[in-house]
């Protein structure tokens, strides 16, 4: 019984430092939202319309430097992560009901940059 305790002592004292050096880690590190490349298109048509409710997405308008390309995946990922770094850049402000991902390497291209607060 004894051994069963320690046991269960040492892995619950190694579950709470790994989990507080991970948050740590992810405090540090510049963190991205976008849209899973798997997402069908009406969850990433329901992405845009949600965080474009909560945050300013005048950036995805014809003519601005995130319009191009035109499609769904892209708009969306963009709008997920202007809507993820306006929230706290957590998980839970990334989930968009498990259709957004969270990447580490900049997603920016040509003239469109990927917000980072």
């Amino acid at each position: 019984m004894a051994k069963a305790w320690i046991c269960l002592s040492f892995l619950f004292f190694f579950c709470i430092s790994s989990e507080r050096n991970f948050i740590k880690v992810n405090a540090e590190m510049k963190t991205w939202c976008v849209a899973k490349p798997s997402s069908d298109q009406a969850a990433l048509l329901d992405n845009i319309n949600y965080a474009c409710s909560h945050v300013d997405c005048r950036i995805l308008s014809s003519g601005c430097p995130c319009y191009s390309p035109g499609n769904l995946i892209n708009h969306a990922s963009i709008a997920m992560n202007l809507y993820y770094q306006a929230n706290g850049r957590n998980y839970w402000n990334c989930n968009f009901k498990n259709s957004g991902l969270i990447v580490i390497t900049n997603p920016s291209y040509g003239n469109c940059y990927y917000e980072y607060k």
